[in-house]
């Protein structure tokens, strides 16, 4: 799990990275955990345009995640490490003592041919999944569920991982990746142990072409554009964008403005926003 550089052979391999893969040991993904995948390219119904800067890109399998690691009771071995192109974290293949398969999200330090196991008195080893409630404080968890039964919905991006810091009543505290403090229901249950691929935020793409082959396409700013296409357009040659403070494509202030629902239900059990 590291960064291999590139020589700087021509201009799109000036200033390149990319993963150096060491941690993969399957190329080709299990048949039967994979299925199509439509991707709308930002376009609706009609094939209008409603979400900018999206289209193109490579084809991808989709390889189905077991957020909810539903095998209560049942240990598994791991198998493999593989390869999603659909997140930026490495995935795992497991074989299930009762003859099924799934793959889970790759956490940091998981070797192949151990055990993992998901059960409400699994001990606390990475890759584990317990209830919040029987795991002790300190620990780092990923994959954590926001209501019960849900499936993971928190710490789930490549290095990322959630402190529990406190328990009282029916909840448990945790502190997520963004430095937000909130509380999360003492039967939601999380995966013990840090998300794995931590360089992957170092990656460097080093060229244009590099980000249309994940699907994304050039993006413009407003002050180049006309009046008529952007609030920050026009003007004489490279003029301000004339008002007291960014706005949006739609008129809407863009920067430092909270768009989070006022009386959202969740709004009480977060403790400290995230900066």
């Amino acid at each position: 799990m590291g960064i291999r550089l590139y020589k700087p052979y021509t201009a799109g391999t000036r200033n390149r990275s990319v993963s150096d893969f060491s941690e993969i040991t399957k190329t080709k993904p299990e048949k039967t955990l994979t299925s199509w995948n439509f991707r709308s390219k930002g376009r609706n119904n009609r094939g209008i345009i409603t979400s900018r800067h999206l289209g193109g890109g490579h084809k991808r399998l989709y390889r189905l995640i077991d957020f909810k690691r539903q095998k209560i009771g049942v240990s598994a071995k791991v198998m493999s490490v593989e390869y999603d192109p659909n997140r930026n974290a490495r995935i795992v293949l497991l074989h299930y003592q009762d003859g099924s398969k799934g793959y889970i999200l790759h956490p940091r330090g998981l070797k192949i041919g151990e055990t993992v196991l998901s059960s409400p008195e699994a001990p606390v080893l990475i890759g584990n999944c317990l209830p919040l409630k029987a795991i002790p404080l300190g620990t780092e968890v990923h994959n954590v569920e926001l209501r019960s039964g849900g499936g993971g919905q928190l710490s789930r991006s490549a290095g990322s991982s959630a402190k529990i810091v406190a328990k009282e009543g029916g909840f448990i505290t945790l502190r997520l990746p963004s430095g937000e403090v909130r509380l999360i229901s003492q039967n939601c249950w999380a995966t013990i142990g840090q998300v794995g691929n931590v360089e992957a935020n170092n990656v460097r793409i080093g060229k244009a072409g590099r980000m249309r082959w994940l699907g994304r396409r050039p993006k413009v700013r407003g002050v180049v554009m006309n009046p008529n296409d952007h609030a920050h357009g026009g003007g004489e040659g490279r003029s301000p964008i004339g008002r007291k403070y960014p706005v949006s494509l739609w008129g809407k202030p863009s920067l430092g403005v909270r768009t989070r629902k006022p009386n959202k239900y969740s709004t009480k059990l977060i403790l400290k926003r995230r900066k």
